[in-house]
């Protein structure tokens, strides 16, 4: 985050260690005496634009990366593996809040301090046991919780509509994001509706292309991929794999629409990193206590529909739901 590059973590920890000295004047333009430092936990790379939305928005309130604002530089493109040693290595630094991304990054950061502020963002905050209530969060962590058990359901209805008369779907689900009976609950739902379900779980990059292999091989005529910050940094894995296989598919970023996939619906994750987190750093910067500041979710949900993706698997979508779409990319 922050314009910054990946290099070795423990150089780079020592560096953030020691860069209070290096920048004293630049720390003085903004608030006398006082340097911010930030460590990050991310499957994602650097400089995205919901990262960038959130430097934008953080600097309006006085915090300027490579001035005031130091951020651990290597706490990002981790793979899962690699993040309970990254975290206990930002844990004994100087750090003033720990920003996680996605329930395998929470995890970690929760495991490494009972003491620093966490700032997180995740699919079930409550579900998933990482702060009490929404309204009190209650230990060292607060953010935004994405609503993604209910909008797990929601896609899924979405994409039955999308294809009339469709007798079979598919789940891609990270079983480290989602629980057994949440997806209980979505196979109920869709046979409610007449259509038959396979869930086909991964926990790593390297199982996924081949969890969508056997889907389309067991018969599924459309694929769910559930929430999970794991399957959205593997995104173009599943974009390529299910293009080739022809197999339509709904994500849970609408973003994900113009990458390529049929239809995306959900809250748009730069909003979610402006509008909601922003504000939230700040006030855990100026000292709130994370147990103080509730955890929000987004109420802004767009859905974008891909009709190329849509002529290349040989589909029509149906009027209707054209019609209540935010973007349709011809």
């Amino acid at each position: 985050m922050f314009q910054i590059g990946r290099r070795d973590f423990v150089c780079s920890l020592a560096a953030l260690a020691g860069a209070a000295a290096a920048w004293p004047f630049a720390a003085h333009a903004q608030e006398p005496g006082r340097i911010y430092r930030l460590g990050d936990l991310s499957l994602s790379p650097r400089n995205t634009p919901w990262t960038t939305a959130l430097v934008d928005a953080v600097k309006a309130d006085g915090f300027i990366g490579g001035q005031n604002l130091i951020v651990d530089d290597a706490g990002f493109g981790l793979r899962v593996d690699e993040l309970p040693a990254h975290a206990a290595a930002v844990a004994k630094t100087q750090i003033d809040v720990i920003i996680a991304t996605g329930d395998p990054p929470v995890r970690a950061a929760q495991q490494a301090t009972e003491s620093i502020p966490i700032l997180a963002i995740a699919e079930d905050m409550v579900g998933s046991g990482f702060v009490a209530s929404l309204a009190e969060p209650k230990g060292n962590t607060t953010g935004v919780s994405l609503l993604s058990t209910e909008l797990n359901g929601k896609r899924q209805e979405i994409l039955i509509e999308a294809l009339p008369g469709i007798k079979q779907m598919a789940m891609l689900a990270d079983t480290d994001s989602i629980s057994p009976r949440q997806l209980q609950t979505l196979q109920d739902a869709g046979r409610s509706r007449g259509v038959q379900f396979s869930v086909h779980g991964v926990t790593k990059r390297e199982e996924i292309e081949a969890a969508i292999d056997t889907a389309k091989n067991a018969g599924a005529q459309a694929l769910n991929v559930l929430a999970s910050t794991t399957l959205f940094n593997n995104r173009e894995i599943i974009l390529s794999r299910t293009a080739a296989l022809h197999l339509p598919a709904i994500y849970q970023w609408p973003d994900l629409a113009d990458e390529g996939g049929l239809i995306g619906y959900g809250p748009r994750l730069v909003q979610i990193y402006h509008d909601i987190m922003a504000h939230q750093l700040v006030k855990l910067l100026r000292g709130v206590r994370p147990a103080d500041i509730p955890v929000e979710q987004p109420s802004k949900f767009q859905m974008w529909i891909n009709l190329k993706v849509a002529k290349a698997d040989g589909l029509t979508i149906p009027e209707s739901l054209l019609l209540r779409a935010d973007k349709v990319i011809e």
